[in-house]
C-alpha cells in the first residue's frame, strides 16, 4: 500500500505530550487544584438549554470577547474592547493562529530556552524556521544576547513566556521593554505568553498600545479552573486581531465554549481568591523544599522547578510515581537536566508530595 509522505519538517518531530498516569496526586500539568464555583456550573447547565444547537455559533464571539476586554481592561493603559481580543480553543490555538498569520515558510520565529516547548513546536508545524538563544544559568534573560539574536536573524515573531514555563521566572518589565524595542526596530511581533500571568505581580498588558507590535496571550485553564474548557485568548492591537481572523477556521469557537467563557468571567472574585491562596501555598512549598536536598528557582507561577542534589531526576520522578505522586520530568527541556516541576495542588496534595519527596531523598 502506498501512502503520502509527511512533510520533511514534520517527519522527525515528536508530538507534545504530558504523561497521564493513574495516581492519587497529579501535580504535573499546572492545572488548578480546585474546581470552579458551583454557581458557575449551575449557570452553565441552565444556559445550555438556551443554545440553538441547529445553528452555527456566533463566528465573531462578540459577547465573550467583550467580557474579556471588560475584565482585562483594568490592566491595560487605555480602554480596550472586543476588537482588541482574539479568542480560540486554548491559548495553543491562539499561538498557532499567530504562527499561521506571521510565520510560515521563509520566516523565522525566536525563542529563549528553556521555555514553553510548544512555542517552537507550533512554529515548526506551521513551516517557520526557529532560532533560539540560551538563558543564563539562573534562567534569566540577558538582554544583550537577545538583542544580538533578534538583530542577526530578524524574526517576524518573538516569544517571551512570563512567568516562564517551566522555570517559573517572571520577565522584569525592563527586560520586556528592551526586547520590544528591538522587535519594533526589525518590524516583528512580540508575543508575551502569560498563561500564568495572574499569579505574578507584573503584566505586559501595561505595555499594550494600538501602535506597538506586542500582544499578550492568556488562558482559562489555570486561574479560571477551566482546563477542560480549552479556551484561551489574546489581547493586543486591533490590526493583529484582524490578521488572526483571516487564518482561523470559520466557526472555530463553539457556542457552549463561548457561553462558559462569559459565565466564568462573572466569578472574578472567586478567581482572585484562588490565586491569592495558591500564591500563599507557593510560599509554603518553597519554604518546605528549602529544607531538602534540592536546588530550586524563584517562581511567579503556580508551579516550582527543582533539581534533586546528587540524585538522578528521572529516578526521583519514578520513585514519586511509585508512591502515588506524579510531577513533571523536565529533563528533555534544554538546560534542565535532572529537573522536576511540581504544580501547586491542594494543601493535602502538597503535603503528600512533600512527604513522598522527603522519603525518596532521605530514605525515611
Amino acid at each position: 500500500m502506498s501512502r503520502p509522505p509527511v512533510r520533511d519538517q514534520i517527519a522527525l518531530m515528536d508530538g507534545y505530550h504530558s504523561p497521564q498516569v493513574d495516581v492519587r496526586v497529579r501535580l504535573n500539568t499546572n492545572e488548578a487544584p480546585e474546581p470552579p464555583p458551583a454557581a458557575f456550573v449551575d449557570a452553565l447547565a441552565a444556559g445550555l438549554s438556551g443554545i440553538e444547537w441547529h445553528r452555527y455559533p456566533d463566528r465573531a464571539a462578540v459577547a465573550l470577547r467583550s467580557r474579556i476586554a471588560d475584565v482585562e481592561g483594568a490592566e491595560t493603559p487605555g480602554p480596550i474592547d472586543a476588537a482588541n481580543v482574539f479568542a480560540a480553543n486554548g491559548s495553543n490555538e491562539v499561538l498557532q493562529s499567530i504562527c499561521l498569520a506571521y510565520g510560515g515558510a521563509g520566516r523565522t520565529v525566536a525563542t529563549f530556552e528553556p521555555t514553553y516547548a510548544l512555542h517552537s513546536h507550533i512554529a515548526r508545524v506551521c513551516g517557520s524556521d526557529v532560532v533560539s538563544a540560551a538563558r543564563e544559568a539562573d534562567f534569566t534573560l540577558d538582554v544583550d544576547v537577545a538583542r544580538r539574536l533578534l538583530l542577526d536573524r530578524r524574526p517576524t515573531i518573538t516569544f517571551l513566556c512570563s512567568p516562564n514555563n517551566p522555570t517559573g521566572r517572571l520577565e522584569p518589565e525592563e527586560t520586556v521593554r528592551a526586547v520590544l524595542e528591538v522587535v519594533e526596530e526589525i518590524g516583528g511581533l512580540l508575543v508575551v505568553d502569560e498563561a500564568y500571568g495572574q499569579f505574578s505581580p507584573w503584566s505586559a498588558l501595561s505595555l499594550l498600545s494600538e501602535d506597538r507590535p506586542v500582544v499578550v496571550t492568556r488562558t482559562f485553564s489555570k486561574t479560571w479552573s477551566a482546563a477542560a474548557l480549552r479556551l484561551g485568548y489574546l489581547i493586543g492591537p486591533s490590526w493583529v486581531v484582524e490578521d488572526l481572523e483571516k487564518v482561523v477556521l470559520p466557526y472555530h469557537l463553539d457556542s457552549m465554549t463561548q457561553l462558559a467563557g462569559v459565565l466564568a468571567l462573572d466569578h472574578l472574585d472567586d478567581m482572585q481568591r484562588r490565586v491569592a491562596h495558591l500564591v500563599e501555598e507557593r510560599g509554603r512549598l518553597e519554604a518546605a523544599l528549602s529544607s531538602l536536598e534540592v536546588d530550586m528557582w524563584p517562581s511567579a507561577a503556580n508551579f516550582i522547578l527543582f533539581r534533586p542534589r546528587g540524585r538522578d531526576g528521572a529516578e526521583v520522578w519514578q520513585e514519586l510515581v511509585d508512591r502515588g505522586v506524579l510531577v513533571r520530568n523536565c529533563a528533555s527541556w534544554p538546560g534542565l537536566e535532572g529537573c522536576l516541576r511540581v504544580t501547586l495542588g491542594t494543601v493535602e496534595e502538597d503535603d503528600e508530595f512533600l512527604a513522598a519527596l522527603t522519603e525518596v531523598l532521605t530514605g525515611r
